[in-house]
């Protein structure tokens, strides 16, 4: 049997390897713990496993389900407490119009069946972008469901910002034909600090992400994504990394990546960024299917925003408005 004896702060702590039956004679004089026991308690003290999922969704929704299933049960196994999807989890349409028809309210049984499965591993799920009934049949909204790990909804975040964009070298795109835009900043207390919901394309402006950090007090940033293949390779990790370094926090971001039929492509590399800019979870393919796994670790967190104290430095909003030019 192996046991540590508990030191004073600071110094190392030496193993003692000793008989069981050995003990007795000397226990009234220490205190002794196993060793797992020692660093666990260390361990969840400053920090907590998390995992961000890539995949290829296609217009099937219970193939996807069954990847869903099969990644959560990885991500468990390794002993993350939350789970990030991508945008458009469940399903990506193959033609226009698809969507609409299989989109559901929030109660329907698209997401009962996640609620189910965070409830079955024990574990929180964010699902990054999901086909919610609009408030007519002609939209839908693009809309981020944080499930705890007792299978309850906790909070939703619409995608504010929509993809209406002609890219270079690639396809048109009109999201807001079809998808109805949120107009809410939602940051929610969780045992993995507190989270602020993004969807995708909202990564591009910084301003949602300020308020996050500075008026919500959010610590970890969620962007599940479906980037394209022509903007990924462009623009992916230089956004993400530049909204943990200027708001000083972690940066999960799930991503679709590869085909998911004729006219789709994403661009993948799902990321685990710290609040010093530092990649600390990504898969090494940037199109498998899988989990990036890494530790929020709280103290960090506090670290960064002590010694480069940003939230004190910045200029209020009053400034700028009587600021010459």
């Amino acid at each position: 049997m192996e046991f540590c004896l508990l030191s004073p702060p600071n110094s190392p702590l030496p193993v003692i390897r000793l008989n069981p039956k050995d003990i007795s004679p000397i226990k009234s004089r220490f205190k002794f713990l196993p060793v797992h026991a020692v660093a666990s308690e260390s361990t969840m003290a400053n920090s907590i496993r998390v995992a961000a999922a890539q995949m290829t969704s296609i217009n099937d929704l219970a193939a996807n389900f069954a990847t869903c299933s099969r990644l959560v049960k990885e991500a468990a196994s390794a002993g993350a407490k939350l789970l990030c999807f991508p945008e458009n989890f469940s399903y990506v349409a193959a033609k226009d119009g698809d969507s609409l028809k299989i989109a559901e309210t929030l109660d329907g049984p698209i997401i009962k069946g996640y609620c189910s499965l965070a409830r079955e591993s024990n574990i929180w799920l964010s699902l990054g972008g999901f086909q919610e009934k609009a408030s007519d049949d002609a939209h839908l909204c693009n809309t981020h469901v944080l499930i705890d790990d007792a299978g309850n909804i906790r909070s939703t975040s619409r995608k504010m910002h929509l993809f209406d964009v002609d890219v270079p070298g690639g396809m048109v795109y009109k999201e807001s034909s079809f998808t109805e835009p949120g107009n809410d900043i939602v940051a929610v207390d969780s045992p993995f600090g507190r989270l602020g919901l993004t969807v995708c394309y909202d990564l591009r402006f910084p301003e949602l992400y300020q308020q996050l950090r500075f008026h919500h007090d959010a610590q970890v940033l969620l962007v599940p994504a479906a980037f394209t293949k022509v903007t990924g390779q462009a623009h992916w990790e230089i956004l993400l990394r530049a909204r943990a370094i200027e708001t000083q926090c972690y940066v999960i971001a799930a991503a679709q990546a590869g085909k998911h039929n004729d006219k789709r492509e994403s661009y993948g590399d799902t990321l685990i960024i710290d609040p010093w800019g530092t990649i600390v979870g990504r898969l090494p393919d940037r199109l498998s299917t899988g989990i990036a796994v890494a530790d929020i670790d709280f103290s960090l967190i506090d670290s960064v925003r002590v010694k480069m104290p940003i939230a004190k430095h910045r200029k209020p909003i009053e400034f700028w408005k009587s600021a010459s030019l």
